[in-house]
């Protein structure tokens, strides 16, 4: 029987390990997103990294043009790069 001991050390670098790992499948996701034409809000909210009532508050305010199609409301990537581009001559 082999005994193997895990150390603090070990359990810190497998916690990194796993780290990076999810970084590296959560900025594929996006990439993948940034590749469609039309995203979901859920996906929106991903990609700029904002809450519902952010994204809520640029559909009203017609910062962000959307199509609702049912009850599923889709963004058109062109639409937010451009407002992105607009806000950084802005801002």
């Amino acid at each position: 029987m082999e005994i193997d001991i895990v150390t603090k050390k070990d359990l810190q670098q497998f916690k990194q390990e796993i780290l990076e790992e999810m970084r590296s499948i959560l900025a594929n996701k996006k990439v993948e997103a940034k590749d469609r034409q039309w995203l979901r809000s859920a996906e929106v909210r991903e990609v700029l990294c904002i809450s519902p009532g952010t994204l809520q508050n640029l559909r009203i305010n017609s910062t962000l043009p959307y199509q609702k199609i049912g009850g599923t409301m889709y963004y058109r990537t062109e639409d937010i790069d451009s407002m992105m581009e607009g806000r950084a001559d802005h801002g």
